[in-house]
């Protein structure tokens, strides 16, 4: 068994990437978009945390969370999140020998991406990667486009205007 080490700061800034088991022509993110919202008020509810940036597209997800000063545990919120999410999804997907030992549904990737955001210029182009996400996977043809995005949110607090990520006819934006 591999042992992951992931970085665990109390109070830590992270962005994650949170992928559908079956990526290819799945859509049960955006099919139950409103299942999710829920479950992860939930989970907040319990164990809180910040949302600071979020896109969900139809096969994955990511997300740039701050956790509370004194917690470093975000493993136990994705796990609650993923495991309440495919509780109450209609069961639609293949589900391999491994997993039905397991008894785990075949939604999620058991693993998810994750990475602690250094500074001020880290967390804006994680931003900025999360709202183009959607222009960059071809869902939309403008970040303003895609309803499933805390791009509405930056542009309502005057952090982007409307047409941002609307003009490049080809934008790149790396992660280092």
């Amino acid at each position: 068994m591999t042992n992951y080490r992931r970085a665990q700061v109390a109070g830590g800034t992270y962005f994650f990437t949170v992928n559908l088991a079956e990526r290819h022509g799945n859509s049960v993110l955006i099919d139950n978009i409103e299942l999710l919202r829920s479950v992860t008020r939930r989970i907040r509810a319990r164990r809180p945390f910040e949302i600071l940036a979020t896109v969900i597209l139809p096969d994955h997800l990511h997300a740039i969370w701050r956790l509370p000063e004194s917690d470093h545990d975000f493993a136990t919120r994705w796990s609650r999140i993923k495991s309440e999410f495919s509780r109450a999804v209609p069961a639609r997907e293949q589900v391999s020998a491994s997993r039905r030992t397991k008894r785990e549904r075949g939604i999620w990737q058991r693993r998810y991406w994750e990475h602690l955001i250094r500074d001020e210029d880290d967390l804006r182009r994680h931003v900025e990667y999360i709202h183009y996400n959607p222009v960059k996977h071809g869902h939309a043809p403008a970040p303003c486009e895609w309803p499933h995005s805390s791009f509405h949110r930056y542009v309502e607090r005057g952090i982007y205007t409307l047409d941002w990520g609307a003009s490049e006819e080809v934008r790149r934006l790396e992660l280092e």
